[in-house]
């Protein structure tokens, strides 16, 4: 296909304007590949490397195909992590924005109540980990009966944390007149026949030209003693001097000594472990992604779900246990074309892990010298100057596409009879803002959250301020968050 911009595909308004504004020009090769199959509602295996662009060649076509006015959930999306989860909600709901997509995203160690109360309101989109999928099943607060498209997303890291199992049991109870699509990086025996078992006539989309690693990622190893480690991380930092970068540990104590060490020595850091509680993870995601501070340590739970355009580096503290743990950090950095660096330290021990990720990536990763102290005496001005300054993020799609959108809170909802019918009626009556003005409503027993699109914020937030909703006079204010 030679498709080279989303016009192509005939797309509605409301879906190309959100890719215009996320500044999704040119799609990629897996983009070009699934989207016309995808709007054709064929079911599809899709074998494709991450930071490839995959969850927006299913978000786009599953936004465009989606009904609006259906209130039970239409699209069921399974991911093996809470932070895939939440990173994939995010994306269908940028993408969507415009054509009101609601997404949502359940996972464990979130309260089941809260919830079970977004999944009264009228969902679009429901994006969750297997065991959260089956408590809601099974407790009668997901409905499943109006399913057309089942997303299966990172299915070998599904089989990897033992989840095939729940995965299948969720699969037999969805309709069976629906679309599916499998996304995976690679694909393991069982996960074929999990696809043979549960799709019709399935297309298989193979996206291999760029190999299991992503050209735009320069990589080096470096020999190195485990005493010597701390030492030379600083150093190649100093010579690197990077923008943003993640270095990856392998336990949450590597991360916490590495953490405490680059705190005390002045830089910008957070760190990001299983050990966090998940509301901690989440501010620390979205901290390193607003360019909060510019170092992210981490153990394997970030290496998927951070889709940043820009770390321009990560260093491999630890050598991944897992081959296919490599392409997954590795490919955290040189997203969306542009170019990253990956750099690995290795001691002895480490040597046999080293070996398999090169046979699984199909190339020896050059070996560099440990930094000159002639290196990083020349490094160091530069080094300061930039750790001193705060990090400039040029590219959060998510600020972009809600710079003009303002959500309103209003201090009533359900016990006060209030339906979205009713805020549409009332504030499209306000002089100057239109129905198209008004994105996502949330209507819950006491409150209620609406989203004002356009620009049109302030105008409704002030009308707002002296109107009655069905007769009754609310509190309304920009809401927190």
């Amino acid at each position: 296909m030679s498709e080279k911009t989303f016009t192509n595909y005939h797309l509605s308004e409301e879906i190309t304007r959100a890719l215009h504004v996320l500044k999704y020009d040119t799609p990629t090769e897996v983009q070009r590949e699934v989207l016309p199959k995808a709007l054709e509602k064929k079911d599809l295996i899709v074998k494709s490397q991450t930071g490839s662009g995959k969850t927006a060649s299913f978000a786009i076509p599953l936004c465009e195909m989606l009904q609006w006015e259906e209130k039970k959930p239409q699209v069921l999306v399974l991911t093996p992590t809470r932070e895939l989860a939440v990173q994939v909600r995010e994306d269908i709901t940028n993408i969507g924005r415009f054509k009101r997509i609601k997404a949502i995203a359940v996972y464990g160690k979130e309260p089941f109540a809260k919830q079970k109360e977004e999944l009264k309101q009228k969902t679009h989109v429901v994006v969750g980990t297997p065991g959260r999928v089956i408590d809601h099943i099974e407790r009668e607060t997901l409905h499943l009966d109006e399913v057309k498209f089942l997303i299966i997303d990172e299915a070998d890291e599904m089989l990897n944390m033992g989840f095939i199992e729940k995965v299948e049991s969720i699969i037999k109870k969805l309709p069976l007149n629906r679309m599916t699509m499998v996304f995976s990086a690679t694909l393991p025996k069982d996960v074929e026949t999990l696809c043979h078992k549960y799709m019709k006539d399935p297309q298989k989309i193979e996206i291999a030209s760029t190999g299991i690693t992503s050209e735009t990622v320069e990589h080096s190893l470096i020999d190195v003693r485990e005493v010597g480690k701390l030492a030379l991380l600083k150093d190649i930092t100093v010579v690197e001097n990077p923008d943003s970068c993640i270095i990856f540990c392998k336990t949450k104590e590597h991360v916490n000594t590495v953490f405490s060490e680059l705190d005390e020595a002045g830089y910008a850091c957070e760190r990001l472990h299983g050990g966090l509680e998940q509301e901690d993870r989440f501010a620390v995601m979205d901290g390193f992604k607003l360019g909060n501070f510019r170092y992210l340590i981490a153990t394997d739970v970030a290496a998927r779900g951070i889709d940043i355009d820009n770390v321009s580096l990560v260093i491999n503290y630890d050598v991944p246990l897992e081959k296919e743990g490599y392409v997954h950090r590795t490919g955290r950095t040189g997203r969306a074309g542009k170019a990253g660096k990956a750099i690995t330290f290795a001691t002895v021990q480490e040597s046999k892990y080293v070996k398999a990720i090169e046979r699984y990536i199909g190339f020896e990763i050059p070996q560099i010298d440990i930094p000159s102290h002639h290196e990083v005496a020349k490094g160091k001005a530069a080094f300061e100057e930039k750790i001193n300054g705060r990090r400039v993020v040029k590219n959060n799609k998510t600020a972009r596409i809600n710079q003009d959108i303002m959500k309103l809170h209003f201090s009533g909802g359900k016990k006060k009879k209030i339906r979205a019918v009713d805020f549409v009626g009332t504030i499209s009556n306000i002089p100057g803002v239109t129905a198209d003005d008004i994105g996502i409503i949330t209507i819950q027993d006491t409150l209620s959250y609406v989203d004002i699109l356009n620009g049109k914020g302030s105008v409704v937030l002030q009308a707002m301020e002296n109107t009655t909703i069905k007769g009754k006079k609310l509190k309304v204010s920009p809401a927190i968050k």
